[in-house]
């Protein structure tokens, strides 16, 4: 589920103009962005299939097209959920598998939609099995006019064509425990925790408060990876196909050992039960990273006393929870939805597109009934200024809060690597937090395993 919501709209073909255009000579604000084909939408051929297939790696979006989409489908279609959880690289190489035979495959197996996360999504968006989304599908840049540019930025292909589309944009922050932070810093007010946690030497220095009171910064060591690796100067593989690790990547393993160390933290995986154990209501972890979706689907439940009983403040440590910027602003995960080449559904395609990434008001009711960071910068604006309040977070609107990070992410260092490096890469330096290894020899399995992946690339 995790994808999951976050930048700034901006045409870039419109910005270029501006920017060489004298102040009295009118611009053409009609231009369509870098990419975008400025021909009228295409003709696309009549719907023939039957049976609509999408493939995903679990429910989230499921849940959504229920909610929200089912009366588009024609009553003679049969809507068919392919469903490969994506542990091990399960749900890739099921589309491996699939994808390429779609052409020829029969009506009813043939691949019409398919989700992709943003970790591996060039993967597919550099490949002829997405298909454009305005020439192919037939969008128009109005359609996408009001998404964060980040999120059309990771499925944007080499020549610059728009490949996916996705309702959500998925900012994060740091989720704090309330009653720890009047007791480590003073005051579980936002603004003021954000003040004394605004940057990671204060971060190190409240850590360390923190483990004089008797708490963790942190449930597990991984948990605050996600923020370093989305900071990155630079892609994990350079031109000449090596392994570079990013001076945010080395800040972190440096900060995990100290924090290992000095007990500000545990040796745990940011999945493992132990991590999640810390959020209950006698935990004893202060912090954690994530977007709406983590704290909703994954945090909310584990800090439940009693998971049968209504999720609401009382239960557990619900409600206990506030939400700020931390350190730095950063994204985790988020949803896109491709149309495969070779469909014979591409106007039901356009048509699910067009209500579930683009329209308005089906994305603001997306946040107001399941918390969602949606993929509009209007509808998100509307709701920051809001009364809106998420009873998880003591009835803090998080929108608010997530807005500024939105509207900065930055994609222009993701690699088709990324998910296959960024998730092993705690588990192979978890020896030398734990000191039973070297810092060299972590290295070493580290490059190993990952070459291991990927044949084709080096070591420096």
């Amino acid at each position: 589920m995790k994808k999951l919501i976050s930048l700034m709209l901006a045409l870039a073909m419109v910005v270029a103009l501006v920017g060489c255009t004298t102040p009295d000579v009118p611009v053409d604000t009609s231009t369509p962005p870098v990419g975008v084909d400025e021909t009228p939408p295409p003709e696309i051929v009549e719907d023939t299939g039957k049976v609509f297939n999408i493939y995903c790696w679990n429910t989230e979006f499921q849940e959504r097209f229920n909610e929200f989409a089912t009366d588009l489908i024609p009553d003679d279609v049969e809507v068919n959920w392919i469903i490969t959880p994506s542990d091990g690289g399960a749900y890739q190489l099921k589309l491996d598998e699939v994808l390429p035979a779609n052409e020829g495959a029969e009506a009813k197996d043939k691949v019409d939609l398919f989700l992709i996360e943003a970790d591996y999504a060039l993967k597919y968006v550099n490949s002829p099995y997405a298909l454009d989304v305005y020439s192919q599908v037939g969008l128009t840049a109005a359609d996408t006019a009001d998404m964060y540019q980040y999120t059309k930025d990771i499925c944007t292909d080499s020549d610059g064509v728009l490949k996916g589309v996705s309702w959500q944009a998925c900012p994060g922050g740091l989720i704090y425990r309330r009653s720890i932070a009047k007791e480590v810093i003073g005051s579980d007010d936002p603004e003021t925790v954000q003040a004394a946690l605004d940057n990671w030497d204060k971060f190190d220095a409240v850590a360390a408060d923190a483990k004089a009171k008797g708490y963790y910064m942190t449930s597990g060591f991984v948990a605050n990876y996600r923020v370093f690796s989305n900071n990155v100067s630079a892609p994990w593989v350079n031109d000449q196909n090596q392994i570079v690790f990013d001076p945010a990547i080395v800040q972190w393993i440096e900060m995990s050992k100290d924090h290992m160390d000095k007990g500000y933290t545990l040796p745990y995986g940011i999945w493992d039960t132990e991590s999640f154990n810390e959020a209950k209501v006698d935990g004893k972890a202060m912090c954690y990273f994530g977007p709406g979706w983590f704290f909703d689907f994954c945090l909310m439940p584990a800090t439940l006393a009693d998971a049968d009983a209504a999720a609401e403040p009382g239960n557990g440590s619900y409600g206990d929870w506030g939400l700020v910027k931390g350190p730095q602003g950063f994204f985790w995960g988020g949803t896109w939805i491709c149309a495969a080449a070779g469909s014979d559904n591409l106007n039901l395609t356009r048509e699910i597109m067009k209500r579930m990434c683009c329209d308005k008001d089906t994305l603001l009711a997306i946040t107001n009934q399941l918390g969602d960071f949606t993929n509009n910068v209007t509808a998100m604006e509307e709701v920051a200024e809001s009364d809106y309040g998420h009873p998880f977070l003591g009835g803090q609107n998080h929108i608010a809060v997530l807005l500024a990070s939105a509207q900065s992410i930055d994609m222009s260092n993701s690699s088709p690597y990324d998910q296959m490096l960024n998730e092993p890469l705690p588990a192979a330096f978890k020896d030398y937090f734990l000191g039973t290894v070297t810092l060299e020899k972590a290295y070493d399995n580290f490059y190993m395993a990952a070459i291991e992946t990927y044949p084709s690339l080096t070591r420096p």
